[in-house]
């Protein structure tokens, strides 16, 4: 009797653990909606550096020269991106006119500004980069031969809206800027 118990207690934990007891949440076509990516305290430097690792994969599968994060770019990457958040829109200009040069000038960086893509999305980094990818211009800045900084950074609302902003810059070598 003791075995049987046993038995039917086993069974009962392994079928109770296939299932979940969250039901998804369904949309208007009755298919499930996307689970929100969420960004976490835990995985913010994995995210940043996720993101670093593939733009310099596919630099050098082009020949170009690795990136190397700045701080005062992603400073200024960072502040773009709660900005157009708290705008409300995609677009180079902070709520008070600044360019992204002004910007990334007022984050302390030394070096000349090249360049900057944005994003409002609910998709991971490496989609948002996958999708900067296969537009013109915004491969163009990510494969830009001049660039040897990089600034990145996001701004994720709580409806799980990222607001994603990339910016590159040429540092000074030898009192001359590169490019």
């Amino acid at each position: 009797m003791y075995f049987l118990r046993s038995v039917f207690l086993m069974v009962a934990l392994g079928v109770s653990a296939c299932t979940t007891g969250v039901v998804p949440l369904l949309g208007p076509d009755g298919r499930p909606l996307p689970k929100v990516y969420r960004i976490t305290e835990k995985n913010q430097n994995q995210v940043q550096f996720q993101m670093l690792d593939a733009i310099n994969a596919i630099r050098t599968v082009a020949s170009f020269d690795p990136l190397t994060f700045d701080s005062a770019l992603n400073a200024a990457a960072a502040t773009h991106a709660r900005d157009m958040s708290t705008q409300n829109r995609p677009w180079h200009f902070g709520s008070d006119g600044s360019s992204p040069i002004v910007r990334s000038q007022r984050a302390g960086y030394t070096g000349r500004f090249l360049a900057e893509t944005i994003s409002e999305t609910f998709e991971t980094e490496l989609e948002t980069l996958s999708a900067w990818l296969s537009q013109d211009d915004t491969r163009k800045v990510l494969l830009d031969p001049r660039a040897t900084d990089l600034g990145f950074a996001w701004y994720q609302e709580q409806s799980g809206k990222i607001w994603w902003t990339l910016l590159t810059g040429a540092r000074q070598t030898s009192g001359m800027l590169q490019g």
